[in-house]
Order: C-alpha cells, then sequence, then structure tokens
C-alpha cells in the first residue's frame, strides 16, 4: 500500500484488492477509471472509495500481462454487491455497467449524483460533477487528469490526486442534493431511479442505449 497527502486527502493506493477487514461505513462513495468509454470495449484500470472521512482508497487493477491479477478482487466486488452498504455515485449508469461487465457483480444500492441533479436542478442544464462541486458546495475540482492514460503500470502522483478527487465530495452532495429533493417532492421519484440503474446498466451492455428501448 502507498499513502500519499494531496489537498487535504490522505490517498491510499491498493493494488488487485482492498485489504482485507477494511471498514468504509454504511455509504461509500465509488467511482472508476476505464481506457475508455465504452465499458464493453475499454478495460478497467481503478476504482476509487471513500466513507466520506478525509481517506480515498484507490485499488489498481493490474492484467496479468503486466504481472497483476486481473479482476481476482474478492473484497472488492463484496463491497459493492453488499445490500447493506450504500454505493454513492456521479453518474453511477457508467460505473456500474463496468462493474458488472469486468467484476461480474451486481452493484446495488447506489445513489447517483447527477440523477439528482437532474430531478431538482431543472433551472441548469450544468449537472457535472465540477459544476455541482462548484455551484453547490463552493469547491473548485480539476479535471486536468481526466483523458491521461489510466492503464499505466504506475500512475502519478497527480493522478492519484485527481481519482481521488472524485470521490472525495460525493458525501457532502448526497446531503444538499437530498435536501432539495425532499423540499420539491422528488425523493421517492429519485429513489426509483437509483433502484433502476443496475438494469439500465445491463441494457446498456446489451447494446440497448442506442437506440434505448424508451425513446419512441
Amino acid at each position: 500500500m502507498t499513502t500519499l497527502f494531496a489537498n487535504g486527502t490522505t490517498i491510499h493506493l491498493h493494488r488487485h484488492d482492498l485489504p482485507a477487514g477494511l471498514t468504509l461505513g454504511s455509504v461509500v462513495a465509488v467511482d472508476s477509471e476505464t481506457m475508455g468509454l465504452d465499458p464493453r470495449r475499454d478495460r478497467l484500470c481503478l476504482v476509487q472509495l471513500s466513507g466520506g472521512d478525509g481517506h480515498a482508497h484507490l485499488v489498481q487493477l493490474v492484467p496479468p500481462s503486466l504481472g497483476g491479477r486481473g479482476y481476482d478482487c474478492p473484497n472488492l466486488k463484496t463491497l459493492l454487491a453488499d445490500a447493506a452498504t450504500l454505493k454513492l455515485f456521479h453518474f453511477a449508469r457508467f460505473d456500474v455497467a463496468v462493474f458488472h461487465h469486468f467484476l461480474g457483480v451486481e452493484t446495488r444500492p447506489v445513489w447517483c449524483t447527477k440523477i439528482a441533479a437532474k430531478l431538482v436542478r431543472t433551472f441548469t442544464d450544468r449537472h457535472g460533477l465540477k459544476d455541482l462541486c462548484k455551484e453547490i458546495l463552493g469547491v473548485e475540482v480539476s479535471k486536468q487528469q481526466q483523458s491521461s492514460d489510466w492503464g499505466a503500470p504506475e500512475l502519478t502522483p497527480e493522478q492519484l490526486a485527481y481519482a481521488a478527487s472524485d470521490v472525495m465530495h460525493l458525501h457532502a452532495l448526497k446531503a444538499r442534493l437530498e435536501g432539495l429533493l425532499a423540499r420539491e417532492g422528488r425523493l421517492a421519484l429519485a429513489e426509483a431511479c437509483f433502484a433502476f440503474l443496475p438494469a439500465r446498466a445491463e441494457l446498456d451492455l446489451l447494446g440497448y442505449e442506442e437506440p434505448d428501448i424508451f425513446h419512441h
């Protein structure tokens, strides 16, 4: 395990899997980095998790061709599938599909800040994580490393700091967005959308994202 510090965040880099016995709490922020944006083609390289306590745990998944264990990560899989742990995402549809395809797990229950924002922030079309952090939390998040090579055997400190930042603000965003959803009477609708996300992700993996079966 490698431990780094960046912008007040303690970053723990684990290779191959989460450590046995690690407890992250009942609500865990989760994100992933892949080689591209097609979950059926572009391999999963990194999974980021945080219990909202200022610590980010990054799991680098290394293929056997580079001396790694591939997707042999039982501790990570157990957490993602644990019915007692809420997994908190921004754009859960993509990550849940990636985990289904590469790890063979159905991630649930889930909560998605992007869906929540779209349901309640209908006065804007700015629902990206960077926009939400700035407009709701007053926090600037850099996206400079977004398109870097996540399949590299050694990730740079800048990549690790970027990856960690994607999960460090999700708990605070959930709290604010949940309050707005309740205020506008859309919390139950949001929860129904979240419950559907694993099925939506499976439809994407089957090729039903275009044409979308929910379109006319």
